[in-house]
């Protein structure tokens, strides 16, 4: 059975271009980049031409680029490191959104241990916030805005350059999660007004471990990792050189597609989230049209729990999910869909399909061959489904 993988929010396949380019700082250019000898400059360039692909596609300065294990420590690293420094002048406020990732909130409520006060702006229900609560919450003692550019669970975008433009007026330092929008839209830093900026590399094709944190100059964070010189003395550990040089490969051949890819994946995105709810009775699309993720279509299904969706899909062989990877061995319902509404027995029964460059309109007919019999059967063993 051929499998059908439509689970790309989660994670992305590493591309042959990718694969290629790690291959040598794995089995040849393996130096250590700290080292002078003639092995570990080798490496040292790499690192700095992965800098300056990063720093590229964001239209920032490599100097400004901080490798990182990934989206969560980038996330953990902003907020934690902002906070620890502005404490000192009497910023003891966060304001971020109720459907943040986990890295987010997470360390938000370890700030709220120490004595900060966080406002969780509510979203509406079709999953978005506007500047004007931000600006509205904004306060003297406020520290950080941080407001993720697009919701990893139902791909909606937000209006990241007018926050931006607002925290920059009321001098307010403004952080981003940008895991789920890098590779799917443009991002400009300087445009935006954006402070600090967090992604991941195995959301776009390179591998897992490997991600960076946008740190605008100028701005002094606290480090969260201590050992070493590495990064600028800011952030410490060996380099993950052969990570670092397939995140630089893969940012810069995302970048390169994004109109091509928003354009395909959009037309596939909106038959499959048309026919869908055309053929599926009580079934709803979570989060607004527009503007969306084009890789991104989240639905909800009556009468029906997520789980077993899942285990039956995956039985025909299409690979998916129900919400973020992060929380899957969590039996409470996705805290997105809560915020944006939706009550726990259907929130409960909800779908994520996330597409790629890989996927095609075969995928699609597939997903719309097999889901309906599958939600049709769930219902019918259901003891609180009703025609």
């Amino acid at each position: 059975m051929k499998q059908r993988y439509v689970d790309n929010a989660a994670t992305t396949r590493v591309s042959d271009r990718v694969f290629n380019a790690m291959v040598p700082f794995l089995k040849e250019t393996y130096g250590n980049a700290s080292s002078i000898h003639a092995a570990g400059r080798a490496a040292a360039l790499a690192v700095m031409e992965a800098r300056r692909q990063v720093a590229q596609a964001l239209n920032a300065d490599p100097q400004e680029i901080f490798f990182t294990s990934g989206g969560t420590e980038s996330d953990n690293w902003a907020i934690k490191g902002v906070c620890a420094r502005l404490l000192k002048k009497g910023k003891k406020h966060i304001i971020t959104t109720a459907f943040e990732h986990h890295a987010v909130l997470h360390s938000c409520e370890t700030l709220e241990k120490s004595g900060f006060e966080v406002t969780y702006l509510p979203v509406s229900p079709d999953g978005y916030v506007t500047a004007q609560q931000v600006a509205d919450a904004i306060r003297e003692d406020t520290a950080l805005v941080t407001v993720m550019y697009a919701n990893n669970e139902i791909g909606t975008i937000q209006p990241i350059a007018e926050i931006g433009r607002i925290c920059r007026e009321k001098g307010v330092l403004f952080h981003t999660d940008a895991v789920q929008a890098i590779g799917n839209v443009k991002i400009d830093v300087n445009a935006d007004c954006i402070d600090l900026l967090s992604l991941s590399g195995h959301k776009l094709h390179a591998p897992k471990g490997i991600g960076a944190l946008y740190i605008r100059k100028g701005i002094v964070l606290q480090n969260l990792m201590d050992g070493g010189a590495q990064e600028r003395g800011r952030r410490g550990g060996t380099e993950n050189v052969p990570g670092i040089v397939g995140l630089g490969q893969a940012i810069s051949d995302a970048a390169a597609q994004i109109e091509e890819k928003a354009e395909r994946l959009s037309k596939m995105r909106d038959r499959l989230i048309d026919t869908v709810l055309a053929e599926i009775p009580k079934a709803r699309l979570n989060g607004g049209r527009k503007p969306r993720l084009c890789m991104n279509a989240n639905f909800s299904f009556e009468g029906i729990e997520g789980e077993g969706l899942l285990l039956k899909l995956d039985m025909a062989g299409v690979c998916a999910s129900s919400g973020s990877a992060c929380t899957s061995g969590s039996l409470d319902p996705s805290h997105v869909l809560t915020a944006i509404g939706l009550p726990h027995e259907i929130a409960h029964g909800s779908l994520r399909i996330t597409l790629s460059e890989e996927n095609t309109e075969d995928d699609i007919d597939y997903i719309l061959e097999v889901l309906p019999g599958i939600v049709a059967q769930l219902r019918m063993m259901s003891p609180v489904w009703q025609e």
